[in-house]
């Protein structure tokens, strides 16, 4: 699949004009690449939440043990997207590896094999704990293994991305101006541009667009940690009171905060301080600190995706409100809004824009 785009230079038609390259905007773009629409990409690489994020997907809950919403159909679709962009980039995104949740007591294993026989959660609970063996972890007892999870290299994945859209003449890598978008005509125009439809998947960046106000995000600010931990010798992601991701090469994802009231991209020392403690009190052999990140998730109140039409202006659309696990969701909310854009399908109520009040 793919298609023939035409030189930014010329003024030129498309289906689509999307703003905004993160999780969500790839997903769609690789749905109106695989129907063969033409569209071009906005994005100024304001927005961190994606090259930040620690890329884990996981379809259990595992403070509480309890099914990520949709999460077979999320993983269903999401999975065969990032296969397909491993081959289309010539690139790895998609790191096969388990979940160990670490037991802080006797009753959280109890609670994990009650968990294991609900059928949404059977296939992903495995039914045996696992002893500590390492040095160098503190788990008296023990771990819970998570089955079917693994990590998207999202950080590889935008940069491949938008290097295969600037070499296709698809993206334009500037601050998209919303007083020059011209919605009067059944075509839109925006500068010597014209599209039949507009896709916003801004992110955060969401709260600076006139044409959605009002919705009903709750941001969480989110910092990472990388460290060099040579005697550590893990293959598996260790979740604690923080998450411990390989990377590879004895380096490893720290994270991750959550902050409600700092939202700014700058790190701070209190999030350094907060996932420091939950790490010492994970692991007892010796880091270096290698860099930290920060970057600013779109979550919203109720947990669900923010995806559908404006109520004035038939041919604009949002994607947004990916929240914490856009690596699962991205893929299948970008697929539910191709389909109600052009095959009129009716969004899911759970993250359609009609359910705000």
């Amino acid at each position: 699949m793919g298609v023939f785009y035409i030189s930014n230079s010329m003024k030129t038609e498309y289906d689509y004009i999307i703003v905004g390259l993160g999780l969500a905007g790839i997903s769609f773009c690789e749905q109106l690449r695989n129907n063969d629409k033409t569209f071009i990409v906005y994005d100024d690489s304001s927005q961190k939440s994606s090259i930040v994020a620690g890329g884990l997907y996981n379809p259990v809950v595992l403070k509480r043990f309890t099914s990520v919403w949709k999460s077979d159909e999320q993983l269903d679709i999401a999975l065969k997207q990032y296969i397909a962009l491993e081959e289309l980039l010539k690139v790895t995104l998609d790191y096969k590896i388990p979940v160990y949740r670490k037991f802080a007591s006797i009753e959280e294993q109890n609670n994990w094999f009650t968990a294991s026989d609900k059928p949404k959660l059977m296939k992903y609970l495995s039914t045996k704990i696992i002893s500590n063996q390492n040095k160098a972890i503190n788990a008296e007892f023990g771990f819970g293994k998570v089955l079917y999870t693994g990590r998207i290299d999202v950080n590889t994945l935008v940069k491949s991305y938008k290097s295969f859209l600037d070499s296709s003449n698809a993206l334009i890598q500037e601050a998209f101006n919303y007083d020059a978008l011209n919605t009067e005509n059944e075509l839109l125009s925006y500068r010597s541009i014209k599209a039949k439809q507009i896709v916003f998947s801004e992110g955060f960046g969401v709260t600076k667009n006139p044409f959605f106000k009002n919705l009903p995000l709750s941001p969480t600010k989110g910092e990472l940690l990388t460290i060099h931990a040579p005697e550590l010798k893990i293959d598996f992601v260790l979740k604690g009171p923080v998450f411990l991701i390989p990377l590879g090469d004895d380096f490893y994802i720290v994270g991750a905060t959550y902050e409600l009231q700092d939202l700014t991209h700058d790190t701070t020392d209190k999030a350094k301080v907060k996932l420091l403690d939950g790490l010492k009190s994970m692991i007892s052999c010796p880091f270096e600190i290698i860099n930290q990140v920060a970057g600013i998730r779109p979550t919203v109140r109720d947990r669900r995706p923010l995806v559908g039409q404006h109520k004035n202006y038939k041919n604009m659309y949002l994607l947004n409100g990916l929240g914490t696990r856009g690596v699962m969701i991205g893929p299948y909310v970008a697929k539910q809004l191709f389909e109600r854009i052009e095959k009129g399908v009716p969004l899911e109520r759970e993250i359609s824009l009609s359910r705000l009040k």
